[in-house]
């Protein structure tokens, strides 16, 4: 066992913990399972599969999208979402390169 608790997280896990922050809430990961894959969607699509109110998946993926999970892009009136493929890889890559090596 490592005994010293009181070191510094790794700066790099900072990020990772913001994505399974934000995929620790049930209805976002529902919102995640949402996408097929390359996918994008508005919130209007993702609000008719929900059970959640417009606003409230508004909400849901404005955290999703500062967490990294979702990128998105503006055109004309409508904001589409996707998932962010390259980051998500690197985080759980990291997760089970750490794994790998201290389990």
């Amino acid at each position: 066992m490592n005994k010293d608790y009181s070191r510094a997280i790794p700066p790099a896990w900072h990020s990772m913990a913001a994505v399974f922050i934000a995929l620790g809430d049930e209805h976002r990961q529902r919102i995640v399972l949402s996408f097929e894959p390359g996918e994008r969607l508005n919130v209007g699509q993702i609000a008719e599969v929900s059970t959640l109110a417009r606003s409230t998946v508004s909400h849901h993926l404005k955290i999703l999208r500062e967490a990294g999970v979702l990128a998105s892009e503006k055109i004309g009136k409508e904001v589409y979402f996707w998932l962010n493929k390259p980051l998500l890889q690197e985080v759980f890559g990291n997760v089970a390169d750490y794994v790998e090596r201290n389990a």
